[in-house]
């Protein structure tokens, strides 16, 4: 249930509900996901030769069918002018049971309707060579393969779906490594604990009253108790304040980085999961940070916030970090590695001797070539994907 998660089609809720009978709200929940992203295809317009029959839209799989070629309708997709059940068949949006009957007079469940949405919008991209691409890289050594997957923390400007290429490198492997492995429970609970502080101190304790402040107002607002905000680290409260300002409306209710979708996938297909580093070690690399650091840090998130919010009333991009998010994530769907460059100069970045760069970089990436070229090295016929 990755896909459908991703696509904005429905949320961890469906798991109470999977096999009952779809209802009007969620059928509207998923055709408008799947219209809205083959909207995003640009395909040329269908305009049917005449004026198209009615289309009985209920619970029945013929109905939900029926409410997906609607949505399909509106393009120049294959069979469209054939009616909704030969388009659909030649999408490979419905395959039939055994014998070719589609019962389409069947009441239809919430997953039997996900699946169709799903298969629609997945293969209509398929069909276009659409999708995000990646910055993905393929290495071999000793008869083994490993995909590399370069990935940005981020859910915006319409990431989903990935493009076939890089949904089969997840399917293929036998292993799927990540900087962390989020099923490991104890390590994930000790890497909660590490983003508050433990030594009787406070927030307040460790940057300027007036930051204190202008970050505490936010966070009130939000939700949080000021007890609740005091026990956080600058660098968490960081972190949340950028997530949120670049957040947009393509950004999905799962919020899923790509690093967490590729997981999930990954886990859905019965592939292995390991992780180069802890959250553990992570959450240590933001707390070795310097109480000057840390603060700035803390400053620059508010800042990208408060340029998310003047942005999202203004109707368009209020600060030029929220541009470079963008041009760096379109460089990304595109697998345009010049254009990917232009944006963020890692050589620029290693040189600047930043406290935070340094750790994050010159520290880690000398563990992460270590991984791949291990898992090159041992064995032989080995398929696998490391997401960082």
């Amino acid at each position: 249930m990755s896909e459908v998660n991703a696509l904005g089609m429905w949320d961890d809720s469906f798991y109470y509900c999977i096999l009952d009978e779809v209802t009007d709200e969620q059928m509207d929940r998923l055709t408008a996901a799947a219209a809205d992203k083959l909207a995003l295809l640009g395909l040329p317009a269908y305009v049917p030769a005449g004026e198209p029959a009615p289309l009985v839209v209920d619970h029945t799989r013929g109905g939900v069918l029926n409410a997906l070629y609607q949505q399909a309708a509106a393009w120049e997709v294959p069979a469209v002018a054939e009616g909704p059940v030969a388009c659909m068949e030649a999408l490979g949006v419905v395959k039939g049971r055994e014998g070719g009957d589609l019962a389409l007079d069947g009441v239809c469940t919430l997953q039997e309707a996900l699946v169709m949405a799903q298969r629609l919008v997945l293969n209509v991209y398929d069909l276009q060579d659409a999708g995000s691409k990646g910055l993905l890289w393929k290495a071999e050594g000793n008869g083994n393969t490993l995909y590399l997957l370069g990935t940005i923390h981020v859910d915006r400007d319409n990431v989903y779906p990935l493009h076939k290429s890089v949904r089969d490198a997840i399917t293929s492997s036998s292993l799927a490594a990540f900087e962390v492995d989020f099923t490991q429970e104890a390590d994930m609970e000790a890497f909660v604990q590490l983003q508050m502080y433990d030594d009787g101190t406070t927030l307040a304790d460790h940057i300027s009253p007036e930051l204190y402040e202008a970050v505490s107002d936010i966070f009130l607002s939000l939700g949080l108790t000021q007890e609740e905000i005091d026990a956080y680290r600058p660098w968490v409260l960081a972190g949340t304040l950028t997530q949120l300002g670049i957040s947009d409306e393509s950004t999905g209710d799962a919020a899923w980085a790509v690093d967490l979708y590729v997981q999930s996938k990954a886990l859905n297909n019965s592939v292995t999961v390991d992780g180069v580093e802890s959250a553990v070690y992570q959450s240590e690399i933001f707390n070795s940070l310097s109480d000057a650091y840390q603060e700035e840090y803390l400053a620059s998130g508010l800042a990208t916030y408060e340029a998310g919010a003047a942005g999202a009333e203004a109707g368009d991009g209020a600060d030029e970090s929220l541009d470079v998010i963008s041009a760096m994530l379109t460089a990304w769907k595109d697998r345009d590695l010049e254009a990917f460059e232009g944006v963020f100069d890692k050589e620029a970045v290693l040189d600047s001797g930043d406290e935070l760069n340094v750790k994050l970089f010159t520290e880690r990436d000398p563990n992460m070539i270590r991984y791949a070229a291990d898992y090159l090295s041992q064995g032989t016929g080995n398929t696998g994907v490391l997401v960082v």
